[in-house]
């Protein structure tokens, strides 16, 4: 039986910063029930701090150690998947690298895991929780706390047609082809030991539960899904993960014949997460996936 670990328990580390497996209880930020639809403007509209319209809540929730049954999770059921794939990149710091080598080496394995035709990277972030956030082209960046998926019903098509143009994207659509936006997350060093990401089973998330939300940028209006809670949602975590492994991540997909299509998920700490472990630091590819 797999054991797990409350609010009270401590979770000790070893000399390397590695924690128990084990499954976790602990508090996930829900966003709160308003009348109105939830905006936010984004870091590079307010050129700071984001700024909220709406409330969350924290709900503590059980979040399962996914690693003793991690070959049954599926992009198209639970709306993620956990692969060991090392990289051949040796320093994911290197914008030049990432950008050229750590991108080829992305669409492959996108091609071998979905059978892809194409493969259109469009976005890719690094992230610590070191307090000052990793450093990105456009700015630092720090875990998202808040429990989101990155595409809607109705931002998904608009970022496709964004990245691979409108006449493209009606050319696919109309010969039938299917399109899948997948978040590529892998551990920058590790083992992870502090704000690892949960994962919703998106099998058990209720269409009513997504709350389309606002994204205000400077240049355009975009839109993500904040979740309620409910108690039947199932959490997943992959604990103490290294830079061999990551995680596929679902945030939308043009098809709706009842498989997963989105997938909240958010940074959250460990039950007495040790302040002195190393910072997580991660990295995440955003590709849509073309399939035929």
């Amino acid at each position: 039986m797999t054991k797990t670990i409350d609010s009270h328990d401590l979770v000790k580390f070893d000399g390397r910063g590695v924690r128990p497996h084990g499954d976790v209880i602990a508090p996930l930020a829900f966003i709160t029930p308003q009348e109105r639809k939830p905006s936010f403007q984004s870091q590079a509209y307010t050129g700071g701090v984001p700024r909220y319209d709406f409330a969350m809540e924290d709900h503590s929730v059980r979040i399962a150690d996914l690693r003793p049954n991690a070959d049954r999770f599926s992009l198209d059921r639970q709306g993620f998947a956990f692969r060991t794939a090392p990289t051949r990149v040796a320093d994911l710091w290197d914008d030049e690298a990432v950008a050229g080598p750590y991108t080829e080496e992305t669409k492959r394995l996108l091609r071998r895991e979905l059978g892809a035709e194409e493969v259109f990277v469009f976005d890719i972030t690094r992230r610590s929780d070191d307090g000052s956030g990793a450093t990105n082209p456009d700015g630092r960046r720090g875990p998202a706390t808040r429990i989101h998926v990155d595409y809607t019903e109705s931002s998904g098509p608009r970022r496709v047609r964004d990245v691979v143009g409108y006449a493209n994207f009606d050319r696919l659509i109309a010969a039938g082809a299917r399109v899948v936006q997948v978040n590529l997350w892998r551990p920058i060093a590790g083992p992870v030991a502090r704000a690892p990401l949960a994962l919703a089973d998106a099998s058990t998330v209720r269409p009513e539960s997504l709350i389309a939300t606002d994204q205000i940028f400077p240049d355009r209006v975009g839109e993500i899904y904040h979740l309620t809670h409910d108690p039947a949602q199932r959490w997943y975590y992959a604990p103490a993960m290294t830079r061999d492994e990551l995680l596929l991540i679902k945030g939308w997909d043009s098809l709706k014949d009842g498989r997963a299509r989105f997938t909240p998920h958010s940074a959250f700490t460990l039950p007495n997460q040790d302040p002195a472990a190393p910072a997580r630091q991660s990295i995440e590819v955003r590709a849509f996936v073309v399939i035929r």
